[in-house]
């Protein structure tokens, strides 16, 4: 009988610098997990590497405050513990939030999210749309076109997807999404639809100049609806 090494799982919710390129970043936090001593299971593709799996990430024109990573252990090791081994090796672009243990079992986060939170922060009195976010997601449908370069278009409901719009202010507005068989919706092109602007077909880069687009968190929903951070 072959006997197989139990395998921990660790939870870690991380920040990464505004300013630091995606790509750096995702090199950076092999780095850390290589160099903390840790006792990570070794990845399939290269037994020289960590064994990790990344959370879902957002599009590079937009900015996620929770980033999340599991890190694979071939050794119980407290959480306090793994903590500190990756606060001294992290590099000063990361922010450690959360480290907690999970069950082997656990879905990842991307089989985990069931909704997403956005914040968009810009000028939107500029744009000269009289109807409030709220009354314009409040309806029954909302209907988005998109727009191909060759004249081809293409209509579809966004009202299942956008479980919450809210105003907090003149200038910051909040988008609660929902998935659908495991792809997004830009909050952009929700955004955009609100403020009467052409959206282009494909649509997952479109972005609206002077709107700076937020990922708060990802989201668990629970048997009774109620959604949870992740």
């Amino acid at each position: 009988m072959i006997n197989f090494p139990k395998i921990y799982k660790m939870r870690i919710v991380l920040r990464a610098d505004e300013n630091a390129k995606r790509k750096n970043v995702f090199y950076a936090i092999r780095s850390m997990v290589l160099a903390s001593g840790l006792p990570y299971e070794p990845a399939k593709v290269n037994k020289n590497w960590p064994r990790l799996v990344f959370g879902p990430t957002c599009a590079l024109s937009q900015y996620a405050e929770r980033e999340y990573l599991d890190i694979y252990l071939r050794e119980s090791v407290p959480v306090e513990q793994v903590r500190q081994s990756l606060e001294r090796s992290k590099p000063a672009e990361i922010t450690l939030l959360e480290v907690s243990r999970v069950p082997y079992a656990m879905p990842a986060v991307a089989d985990l999210a069931a909704a997403v939170k956005y914040r968009a922060e810009g000028n939107f009195s500029a744009f000269g749309t009289e109807q409030t976010l709220e009354n314009y997601f409040n309806a029954d449908h909302v209907e988005v076109v998109r727009r191909a370069e060759n004249g081809l278009t293409l209509t579809f409901d966004v009202k299942p997807l956008v479980l919450e719009a809210q105003t907090e202010n003149a200038s910051v507005l909040h988008l609660t999404l929902a998935g659908k068989n495991g792809k997004w919706l830009n909050p952009y092109v929700a955004i955009g639809a609100w403020l009467g602007l052409t959206i282009p077909l494909p649509d997952d880069t479109f972005t609206i100049s002077g709107i700076k687009m937020v990922r708060e968190g990802l989201y668990w929903q629970d048997t009774n609806g109620s959604l949870h951070l992740i």
